[in-house]
């Protein structure tokens, strides 16, 4: 099976956040900024396996900051490491103040895929091909993170 690139894998999210999206306090709520964080690393993860993925964990996610009404929220995901079936995805979201054009880092996490084929079951996953430092860097700790994982399952 060929590889596929970390770059093949990204994918860019950016939405308006409106009045429906956020609590009284006029702060978007997080439960939306998961979904869409679960969406982007979903949808980076399907490009890599060009196979529907669905989710199997999410490492912690904490909220740095709030994200606010009128705020341009933008969710960035790509492939860290892969697995026999499974596909770990980095997802980065920031808010930008249009008005100011400030840009806020709200939060980061890691989400774990599997790639299902054609019979709903698991199926293999085509290698990371890492073409930077950085990326290597990713995918050694993505394959710790994994371990880490596993250890706790058990």
């Amino acid at each position: 099976m060929e590889g596929r690139t970390v770059r093949e894998s990204r994918v860019t999210l950016t939405q308006v956040m409106g009045p429906a999206n956020a609590n009284t306090l006029g702060n978007v709520h997080g439960g939306l900024i998961m979904k869409l964080c679960d969406e982007a690393g979903g949808m980076a993860a399907a490009k890599h396996a060009r196979h529907p993925a669905v989710t199997v964990t999410v490492d912690s996610m904490s909220f740095l900051s709030p994200v606010h009404i009128g705020d341009l929220l933008t969710v960035q995901a790509e492939v860290t490491w892969v697995g026999r079936t499974s596909i770990e995805t980095r997802v980065k979201v920031t808010a930008e103040n249009v008005l100011t054009g400030a840009v806020t880092h709200t939060n980061s996490a890691f989400f774990v895929y599997v790639a299902l084929g054609i019979d709903g079951r698991p199926t293999a996953v085509p290698p990371l091909i890492c073409e930077t430092e950085q990326e290597l860097a990713r995918c050694r700790e993505g394959e710790e993170r994994q371990k880490a994982r596993l250890q706790r399952q058990h």
